[in-house]
């Protein structure tokens, strides 16, 4: 029985902990959160008000799995990999590329099984996809395509009323939402990216869209009916449930709970009245090596589906859904459609389409054997990822093509 400490019992974590507790193979014998309700989600463990007070023991636990805000990840994972614990840490790594460097040598220095969740390596359909990839199905990758429909509600939710608004509390929009697409893709194509060039912006969320007679609550607004962004639409048909978006808002899920908060917290406000910056459209154009291409965009303009791919090779090409991958052959002009079957939805409440009970249990595999293998990113790998989404926003930023030279594998 593998014993875990969760730091950071928010949706994230206690997901997370839920999956591990669900194998059979863990529990939990240690959580810290400031706040006294989450810790109260797992009444078996010992509570500590702040992860340092975790930290000033000697460890308590096999492993930890790191939850916390992205800007409070750098300490703590530097702090439990010198401790010895074995580390799941949430994406992003860190807000900062020097901190990702701190963690990526504290990790490598301490010897831990370490693995950052990039939850999409890891459903089934990527599975099957990166086996039809690697069998030369489709011959040697030429471009792709891909989409990240982030969904008009989910980015009102986290993005515009939420707590990934601000580039200066969090961190900027492709490091927060899209750093395991780039981390997919990369996977995909087994290569490096070399260049990277950007472009995008806010454009919608902003005062001046602000309808005729908006109120800066969606509670009092004569708009509220006609507005695809209401707050009482997204949140009120969820009430009497405890899970998320919802359970992000309020302790309190009922009815009258839900109203209280949309009356007095942030996910109440006008999407137009927020003090919200990250973007909300972006596209990415990535140069690997060997030559090969690909192109990501990400929109909130979008029902919150599955990720969208398509990807053309020197023998055939794959369209994928997220469900289901069609292959087509360019020898017999045949196409074939795979059936991934993937559990649950591609949102957090939907384990991200298997993506989260597949990572956790790759992870207590790798802790229990003391091997790696089964952890499909290395430090390296993740790092890499990250710096890729920092020279797009530099891209974007400064209207110029950057280089990558020199990432850690």
């Amino acid at each position: 029985m593998i014993t875990l400490a969760i730091v950071g019992a928010g949706s994230r974590g206690t997901s997370y902990a839920d999956h591990a507790v669900g194998t059979g193979r863990a529990r939990v014998v240690a959580v810290a959160d400031p706040l006294a309700r989450r810790r109260g989600r797992f009444p078996d463990a010992v509570p500590y008000a702040g992860w340092r007070e975790l930290a000033a023991l000697p460890r308590q636990a096999d492993a930890v799995v790191i939850a916390t805000q992205d800007r409070e990840h750098v300490e703590p994972a530097v702090r439990f990999a010198e401790l010895g614990y074995d580390i799941l840490l949430e994406k992003p790594m860190a807000v900062s590329e020097d901190d990702c460097h701190a963690i990526v040598e504290a990790a490598e220095r301490s010897g831990a099984v370490f693995a950052v969740c990039h939850v999409l390596r890891y459903t089934p359909y990527t599975r099957v996809l990166k086996q039809l990839l690697d069998g030369g199905r489709i011959g040697e990758i030429v471009n792709i395509q891909h989409l990240e429909p982030v969904g008009w509600w989910h980015q009102a939710h986290s993005y515009v009323r939420g707590n990934w608004r601000r580039a200066d509390e969090s961190t900027f929009m492709l490091l927060a939402k899209s750093c395991h697409d780039l981390d997919w893709l990369v996977h995909l194509t087994g290569r490096q990216v070399t260049r990277v060039s950007s472009f995008g912006g806010l454009k919608h969320f902003r005062p001046e869209n602000r309808p005729e007679g908006a109120a800066d609550r969606c509670l009092d607004c004569r708009a509220e009916p006609g507005c695809p962004y209401s707050a009482r639409r997204i949140y009120l048909p969820l009430a009497g449930t405890d899970e998320w978006p919802l359970s992000v808002l309020t302790d309190d899920v009922s009815e009258q709970g839900v109203l209280e908060a949309l009356r007095t917290g942030p996910y109440g406000r006008c999407v137009y009245a927020c003090d919200n910056d990250v973007v909300d459209h972006q596209v990415v154009n990535l140069e690997f090596e060997g030559g090969a291409t690909a192109s990501f965009t990400m929109t909130a303009f979008t029902p919150a589906l599955h990720r969208q791919t398509r990807i053309f090779g020197t023998r055939g090409s794959i369209e994928g859904d997220g469900d289901r991958l069609t292959v087509t052959d360019f020898v017999t002009g045949r196409s074939e459609t795979v059936d991934t079957r993937p559990t649950g939805d591609a949102t957090a409440r939907g384990g991200h389409g298997g993506g989260d009970q597949a990572l956790v249990e790759a992870f207590l595999t790798a802790v229990a054997r003391r091997d790696r293998a089964p952890i499909l990113s290395s430090p390296g790998e993740s790092l890499h990822s990250h710096l890729i989404a920092w020279a797009a926003e530099r891209s974007r930023l400064r209207g110029e093509t950057v280089s990558l030279e020199g990432t850690p594998r």
